[in-house]
């Protein structure tokens, strides 16, 4: 089928927010300057900013709300999407340009992908980190939450969604994933706030990660919970 006959592919967005009046509309920009025919469904998990009224004043914007947390928020915006893609979208992380075209013109035979990953921040240490997480995901196909996690509907919902975590869903989901099929890894880069590295401090927080990521695979206790701590 060629470009004059191709049929519009729809993708549902999905921004899961909470207390994220700083960064959202930045988000929220990138999401709408997108060629292509998509919907956006922004899920708020008990906002006391005023992230309700940025996301309440675009009338193309469906707003839900669901109990605290990643897994819950995205699976109420996916239980929502009419698309045949469901794209979860971090609220602090910005669309590369023609994101979604690029999404809506892959092999029907992709079932699932995500992006090149690269930190806000300039230092060279988060350059590093950003460089290692894109040599970890091509060889293991695990997807992070923040190189924006594409999958199709109804495989979506076949695997039963993020499962009921109050972290590492992103992991957990992906774990699944790959053992039906092999997601791409696009070439274009999403950018997500450097915000939480510089706060916690950048080898701290990378440490931690590796803490987590370590105990994770031998399936002991997750550690250094505060990097999951809400960093505004």
């Amino acid at each position: 089928m060629d470009a004059l006959t191709r049929q519009p592919v729809m993708i549902s967005i999905i921004i899961p927010v909470l207390n994220e009046a700083r960064a959202l509309p930045a988000t929220l920009q990138h999401v709408f300057s997108q060629t292509g025919e998509f919907e956006v469904i922004v899920v708020d998990g008990g906002s006391t900013d005023n992230t309700l009224d940025i996301a309440g004043q675009d009338g193309r914007i469906q707003l839900l709300t669901a109990a605290t947390g990643r897994a819950s928020q995205m699976n109420a915006g996916a239980q929502q999407a009419n698309g045949e893609w469901v794209l979860f979208l971090h609220a602090d992380t910005l669309l590369p340009k023609d994101a979604l075209l690029t999404i809506e013109h892959l092999s029907p035979q992709v079932q699932a992908g995500g992006f090149k990953h690269l930190f806000s921040g300039r230092a060279w240490s988060l350059r590093l980190i950003s460089w290692l997480d894109n040599i970890r995901c091509r060889w293991t196909r695990i997807i992070y939450g923040d190189q924006v996690m594409f999958v199709r509907r109804d495989l979506f919902n076949k695997l039963g969604m993020f499962p009921d975590e109050s972290v590492m869903e992103d992991v957990l989901f992906c774990e699944q994933l790959v053992k039906v099929t092999k997601p791409v890894i696009l070439d274009s880069y999403v950018i997500t706030d450097s915000r939480k590295f510089e706060q916690q401090g950048i080898w701290l927080s990378f440490w931690r990660v590796f803490l987590i990521l370590t105990s994770h695979t031998l399936h002991l206790p997750i550690p250094a919970r505060k990097f999951f701590a809400n960093v505004r």
